[in-house]
């Protein structure tokens, strides 16, 4: 099973079991780490915001222009590693990733 080590709010770190197929959020939804991820993956709320750590961010694809307009306008904004988990698909190529959970605004 693939990995993917995920930082909360409180700024505890997990290592949790990721099924490559699923997006990132998915993964995250069904942990209790704070995503709600209320649109289901449809890029229209941000509430499944996180930060995805330097070293990894680079290895993901560019986001689109919605996720990109909606990232934005989040006050905790971070040009280089802010990522909507909806929009990135873990694969077994992403297997160690590290997400920080973002701050709830």
């Amino acid at each position: 099973m693939a990995r993917m080590f995920v930082v909360d709010r409180d700024g505890k770190e997990h290592d949790v079991e990721a099924k490559p197929g699923l997006k990132v959020m998915e993964i995250l939804r069904e942990l209790d780490y704070g995503v709600a991820a209320i649109c289901g993956g449809l890029c229209s709320c941000a509430t499944c915001h996180v930060y995805v750590d330097p070293s990894w961010a680079g290895r993901l694809p560019k986001p689109q222009s919605d996720e990109l307009e909606l990232l934005k306008e989040l006050p905790d904004y971070k040009e280089a590693t802010s990522r909507l988990s909806c929009q990135v698909d873990f694969t077994e190529a992403l297997s160690g990733i590290k997400v920080e959970i973002a701050p709830d605004t």
